[in-house]
């Protein structure tokens, strides 16, 4: 009988620990610890955790503050299952999660796995449209759980276990500050491991409720992006590619529709300032090259809104999640694009290494 050891960081979330938790008391597969590192957090949650020590096999360790892959790194140190699963705070796992990841690994020989995420029917409006933006196909291209190549897929570290033996053999999770979980994903696959998504064990995982705080989580994401490709030249795909085409495209017609607003203006200007009387064929000219740009320019940015719009409505069975939707899918596509940008200046351009470029946030 196999037994897993879950491995959770946490910093600063007492409340999502504890739902967690809760969740890991319902799992119908019982042989499990759990192991919590506290990763500096200046709201402990050491009281909830022992809390829960008459349910479950759990242990809680405070560190000092070093990064969540350090912090996977120190549970893993004492973790005594043959399995580690490694989860963030902010998710919820159904009854049956390990009982799908047993089941599973009888079935596929593996030696690391990772799950899709969902949103819970108890979660908000803004968080289901915020996970509807991290998991479509119009925002992500749908590599998130994709059902397409089971045996080629790069779990994240919100869901993503794999054998002790394996994950001592490439040295746990490096220290990178942020993209640190793919660079775990694409070491397993240049070790000659075998990795593959594990459909039924998904979890539902909260997302943010503060738009200014998903914004900065998919700009650290685009970091991300641009310092795995300094690693891993190979790693960087078309798909990655969007968001930061995306951003730009976004930026020209932004820059289009002044342009136009610019020629109304002007022609305005030139039609009212006349002191003789003529012809304005060169105004109404200028006038309808600048209309025709601010109506033209939105066009592609509306279409867009619109398929997002009515494809989070279907999902989600609501008009409010798809509209909020559109709000997420740009935060999170131009919040990744930028970041992307930001980091391809500063670490391909200027040259800097990751902590030189990042170095006022390396450690928040």
């Amino acid at each position: 009988m196999e037994v897993f050891s879950i491995i959770i960081p946490v910093y600063n979330r007492p409340e999502e620990i504890d739902d967690l938790l809760n969740s890991l008391t319902r799992q119908t597969y019982v042989h499990f610890e759990v192991i919590v590192v506290d990763d500096g957090s200046s709201i402990p949650c050491e009281s909830i955790v022992n809390a829960y020590n008459n349910r479950l096999r759990i242990r809680y360790f405070y560190i000092e503050n070093s990064g969540p892959g350090l912090a996977r790194n120190q549970g893993v140190r004492y973790a005594e299952g043959e399995i580690v699963i490694v989860l963030d705070s902010d998710c919820i796992v159904p009854a049956s999660y390990l009982e799908q990841v047993h089941e599973s690994l009888i079935r596929y020989k593996v030696d690391a796995f990772g799950g899709a995420d969902r949103a819970h029917s108890s979660f908000s409006a803004i968080q289901k449209a915020v996970n509807y933006s991290m998991t479509s196909f119009f925002t992500t291209g749908g590599i998130r759980g994709s059902r397409r190549h089971l045996d080629t897929f790069y779990p994240r570290s919100f869901n993503m276990g794999m054998r002790k033996e394996v994950y001592e053999a490439l040295g746990g999770f490096s220290d990178m500050r942020y993209g640190e979980d793919i660079d775990f994903s694409i070491r397993i696959f240049k070790g000659g491991y075998k990795c593959r998504l594990f459909p039924g064990a998904w979890v539902y995982h909260k997302r943010r409720t503060d738009l200014k705080k998903f914004f900065k989580q998919v700009h650290n994401s685009g970091i991300a992006r641009i310092n795995l490709y300094k690693k891993y030249p190979d790693s960087l795909k078309l798909v990655h590619l969007l968001p930061a085409v995306f951003t730009l495209g976004v930026s020209l017609l932004l820059l289009l529709t002044l342009l136009g607003l610019g020629l109304v203006l002007l022609a305005f200007y030139l039609l009212y300032s006349k002191t003789v009387p003529g012809c304005a064929t060169g105004e109404m000219a200028l006038l309808f090259l600048g209309f025709a740009a601010m109506l033209a320019a939105p066009l592609p940015l509306l279409l867009y809104s619109l398929v997002v719009c009515v494809d989070s409505t279907i999902r989600n069975r609501s008009l409010w999640i798809g509209m909020l939707s559109i709000t997420a899918s740009f935060i999170q596509l131009i919040g990744y694009g930028t970041g992307f940008w930001r980091a391809w200046w500063q670490r391909c351009i200027r040259g800097k290494d990751e902590f030189e470029a990042f170095q006022k946030n390396f450690y928040k």
